[in-house]
């Protein structure tokens, strides 16, 4: 087995599983202690274009949505680059995301909101950005530099609404991160 240190000082354990579009991911990983198995992958298309390959990795897999976005459970989702990404265009895309779905606690989530948008980098084909939950802890974003962490639940929950949530950015991803 592969080991990876992840910038936030988590460790993942790997052993591949999973494909999508040519992007391998493995079948379980290790965060904080606690192992996470693959829930599913899903493509990210947007005006026809494939933009990334996402991995949902959960405690204990669900093809529903709510019970993941319940649980206070450690949760990771790894998102492969098929093309070159603008930190803008990442950014915009999580803001919709947060007003689409969790736009009632926009004011509790807006100052970290700003924190974590201000963590998310250029992107580039090949290149992974990792999002994970830890609970008592919060949220890390790891993808280049040091990651912070975002505390609070509640964040955790918004910002896994973007993919999971009722209005989800690509329905067509979110199926395929639930396995369905």
């Amino acid at each position: 087995m592969k080991r990876l240190i992840l910038v936030s000082g988590l460790i993942g354990l790997t052993a591949m599983a999973g494909e999508l579009k040519g992007v391998k991911m493995p079948d379980e990983v290790t965060v904080d202690g606690k192992t996470l198995k693959l829930n599913g992958m899903g493509l990210r298309v947007k005006f026809i274009i494939s933009v990334y390959v996402a991995g949902l990795y959960v405690e204990n897999p669900t093809k529903d949505p709510a019970a993941i976005l319940k649980a206070d459970e450690a949760r990771r989702v790894d998102l492969r680059m098929l093309r070159d990404l603008d930190a803008k265009a990442t950014v915009d895309a999580i803001r919709a995301g947060f007003d689409a779905n969790s736009k009632a606690q926009m004011g509790a989530l807006k100052e970290r909101l700003d924190t974590f948008c201000g963590q998310i980098p250029d992107l580039k084909d090949g290149q992974v950005l990792t999002i994970t939950y830890v609970p008592g802890k919060g949220t890390s974003i790891v993808g280049a530099g040091a990651a912070t962490v975002i505390p609070g639940k509640d964040f955790a929950d918004a910002l896994f609404a973007v993919w999971l949530g009722k209005s989800p950015a690509d329905e067509g991803l979110k199926k395929g991160m639930l396995g369905t």
